[in-house]
């Protein structure tokens, strides 16, 4: 079979991609040796921003299938018939590192899904734990600086990690998630994902409904222990990236079931915590999860780059019938996600094939930018409204409107009854066998143990204390003798 013809890039066939051109046998190079410089200036200019948190991702294809019947709750079409598909794009990531790092590490996971509807595409954008570390956005960025390497040791350090959450008592439900035993997944197929955060529906009436969202693995759960996930990075750095692309090209599609919490909106303002806040759950016992449908995962990425890299979410992508809930944190979400897209991919990444809507076109009057792909013909206008063909606005909100009231300033969350930032951290720790405590232990004092300064260590057992006496007692012993041997 005859190859194709080896071309640049402005389609000029090549001649030798073997040998530079030089000024006669031995001699220097010639800057008009257009492959010669075309291939290097690529190459310098191959590699785009990374994603500052979620930089390690695997990504796959699938579907989803609505299994039973909620359009009592929302209106959104995708969900309108039992039985109806919508192609899916599902992204998995760790949150910390860079680009470069290990699978199989210490740190919630991003579960980030696009449903290609034929409203337009609907973004899910969440993790693998149904709370978070803080529940304002205005500390995200301290927040991820914590976290993520010192601008001195370029790695991360105990003391940044853990004296950012000595100032952040609200933090001590999810570390109790990042600590204890589902802290490691063993693979991306084996953990559940959640959207955390509190969204609305509404139903082609117009009520409205506060939901959250679970994504429960049908794989089952499956963890490593500190012990186990060193060994596994030391064999394959990339062992969630293994595991997940030869499940699918053995045919073994993975698998969740949707199940979602569903609370009246007016509810909310009387409910014994604020439901908004994400370092919350909302009790089964106060509002059982509700079997929405099934999400499948059946086909691979062609190109990692090209799908995986490239792709694009945004908790402002919404549909008719499901909207943001006034939670703090997502509303911080919905400008800084596509934002930080904008930055790494342009203003066009919404016309890359994995970005694009599939079942529906997007029609609009953007234009220009990098990458400009669909500016449109002399005939199209790019202003609105006009007296020509161009499209129009439907006048049709996507969900029920919300009363405000009040003074602008920076507030506070409103108080209710039971808010409270340890008793859920305590409640999880008090439904762990005996074994699972003793890890959970063991993982916070491993750490904590290593802070430098003691009233930082000081403050962050007092929040372990509140949130259970015989969970700071234990953990506060088990820091002291690491400390002391």
């Amino acid at each position: 079979m005859s190859k194709r013809t080896l071309t640049t890039e402005s389609g000029a066939p090549v001649a030798d991609n073997q040998n530079s051109a030089t000024a006669g046998v031995g001699g220097p190079l010639l800057v008009q040796d257009q492959q010669l410089l075309e291939k290097l200036a690529r190459f310098n200019r191959e590699r785009i921003p990374e994603r500052v948190v979620h930089a390690r991702g695997s990504a796959a294809y699938g579907y989803f299938e609505v299994t039973d019947d909620v359009t009592a709750y929302t209106s959104a079409a995708f969900l309108n018939t039992v039985g109806k598909k919508t192609e899916t794009f599902l992204r998995f990531s760790t949150v910390a590192d860079s680009l470069g790092g290990a699978d199989a590490v210490r740190d919630p996971r991003g579960f980030a899904l696009k449903f290609y509807t034929e409203e337009g595409n609907y973004d899910l954008v969440g993790n693998n734990t149904p709370v978070f570390f803080i529940k304002d956005p205005i500390k995200f960025p301290d927040f991820i600086h914590s976290q993520k390497r010192d601008p001195f040791t370029g790695k991360q350090e105990p003391d940044n990690v853990w004296d950012f959450w000595a100032h952040a008592p609200e933090a001590t439900h999810q570390i109790t998630w990042l600590m204890g035993d589902r802290g490691i997944p063993a693979s991306y197929r084996h953990m559940n994902g959640y959207g955390s955060h509190t969204y609305q529906w509404t139903n082609a009436q117009g009520e409205a409904f506060f939901v959250k969202y679970h994504f429960k693995t049908n794989q089952g759960i499956r963890c490593l222990s500190g012990e186990q996930a060193a060994e596994v990075v030391g064999k394959d750095a990339n062992s969630h990236q293994t595991d997940l692309l030869q499940a699918i090209e053995r045919g073994v599609n993975p698998s969740w079931t949707l199940y979602v919490q569903i609370m009246p909106a007016a509810e909310a303002a009387d409910y014994r915590f604020n439901p908004f806040d994400l370092t919350k759950v909302w009790p089964h016992s106060d509002y059982p999860l509700q079997r929405v449908g099934r999400l499948v995962l059946d086909r691979n990425p062609d190109n990692v780059f090209a799908e995986v890299e490239q792709s694009a979410f945004s908790p402002n992508n919404f549909v008719p019938g499901i909207t943001a809930s006034p939670d703090k944190m997502l509303q911080g979400r919905l400008f800084a996600y596509a934002d930080a897209q904008r930055y790494r991919l342009g203003v066009n990444h919404t016309l890359l094939p994995v970005n694009a809507p599939k079942a529906t076109t997007a029609d609009n009057y953007g234009r220009d930018g990098v990458m400009a792909l669909r500016n449109g013909s002399r005939h199209d206008k790019n202003y609105e409204p006009n007296s020509y063909q161009g499209p129009a606005e439907t006048g049709l909100a996507l969900g029920a409107p919300k009363a405000v009231s009040g003074y602008t300033g920076t507030h506070e969350a409103p108080a209710h009854t039971k808010d409270d930032d340890f008793f859920q951290a305590g409640e999880l720790y008090r439904l762990m066998s005996e074994a699972e405590k003793e890890r959970l232990v063991a993982n916070i004092a491993g750490g904590l143990s290593q802070v430098t300064l003691e009233d930082v260590i000081e403050k962050n057992l007092a929040h372990f204390h509140a949130a259970d006496a015989d969970y700071g007692k234990r953990v506060e012993e088990a820091v002291r003798a690491l400390r002391d041997a």
